[in-house]
């Protein structure tokens, strides 16, 4: 039945049974109306529109929800449905609706998949350059330097190696940024071994008392999924440490039934019901790419928790 069937229906049946309470009902109407009618005939008009009303909502309450799910829908956390029931025109639309969602999910996984490969293939280019182009210029004029300050008189000589430690700690920090560009221990050590490194880095240059677990015995994953933890890792601790002004980070590798579990949380002053930046939604578009679930819990005074759920499936006997 069409929407404005099943309107005009309940519409009917509240006439309808006015109509008969009217007719057979021991009421009659007199000219002047007596107030003891007008009060009859008013209480009837009452109880006439709040059922009119309530049948009405009872029948567009699924549209309502359609609505709302409409303005809320966010296809960075896939699976929001609506159920369809019968095979109305209110089911069909329902129905439609969740197939181009569940479309809309699978284009999103893909255009990210490829956007993401991308975005990795450039961070490799670009790293390799600077290591091979940037750090070896570096390099030679750290050599020159110390060359030019052994020979030099003072107080020529202190000022090279003034200029000296410069490029060294210039030199240090390209190094870094090499590594977080390309986590060449990831590929060569495996992912307890860079989470390991990567925690070592930020409790050293960022000040952040960092607290590791990490599970002995964790199941193999492939690569795509060892370097989507990795950087949802590298990015909760980023956001610990330039934007939750946080003192303490304690992160865990955990293997828990069917799934591999990774946690960060911190002490800092959270973000509350603040809107979600690039980072964070990059996050969630990272694990959509393994099919991972990531649950990120921040209050204004209590922290933020980040906790990426990634499925890892059952060994065949």
């Amino acid at each position: 039945m069409s929407l404005f069937w099943r309107v005009f229906a309940l519409n009917a049946v509240v006439l309808g049974i006015a109509t008969a309470l009217l007719l057979w009902a021991p009421v009659t109407v007199s000219v002047p109306v007596v107030l003891t009618e007008a009060m009859i005939l008013v209480a009837g008009l009452v109880v006439m529109l709040v059922a009119n009303a309530a049948l009405l909502r009872m029948s567009l309450a699924p549209l309502d929800r359609l609505t709302r799910l409409m303005t809320t829908v966010d296809l960075l956390r896939p699976g929001q449905r609506l159920p369809a029931h019968g095979r109305g025109k209110t089911a069909r639309l329902i129905r439609s609706f969740n197939a181009m969602i569940e479309r809309l999910e699978r284009e999103r996984a893909t255009s990210s998949a490829r956007v993401m490969t991308a975005q990795e293939a450039e961070r490799r280019r670009i790293a390799q350059e600077l290591h091979d182009e940037v750090g070896q210029t570096m390099t030679a004029i750290l050599l020159s330097l110390e060359r030019a300050a052994d020979e030099a008189d003072e107080p020529l000589r202190g000022e090279l190696r003034q200029a000296q430690e410069i490029t060294r700690g210039s030199l240090d920090e390209l190094r870094r940024l090499v590594r977080r560009l390309r986590p060449g221990v990831l590929e060569d050590l495996g992912l307890v071994s860079a989470l390991t490194s990567l925690t070592t880095e930020f409790a050293t240059h960022a000040g952040l008392h960092v607290v590791r677990g990490f599970d002995a015995g964790l199941p193999a994953l492939d690569q795509q999924t060892e370097l989507v933890v990795y950087r949802v890792a590298q990015e909760a601790l980023t956001n610990a440490a330039r934007h939750a002004e946080a003192d303490r980070v304690q992160v865990t590798l955990r293997h828990t039934g069917d799934a591999v579990e990774l946690a960060v949380v911190d002490d800092g002053r959270g973000t509350g019901a603040a809107r979600e930046g690039a980072g964070i939604r990059g996050m969630r578009e990272r694990a959509l790419l393994i099919g991972a679930a990531l649950d990120l819990t921040s209050q204004s005074r209590a922290g933020t928790r980040v906790r990426l759920t990634v499925p890892v499936p059952r060994k065949q006997p």
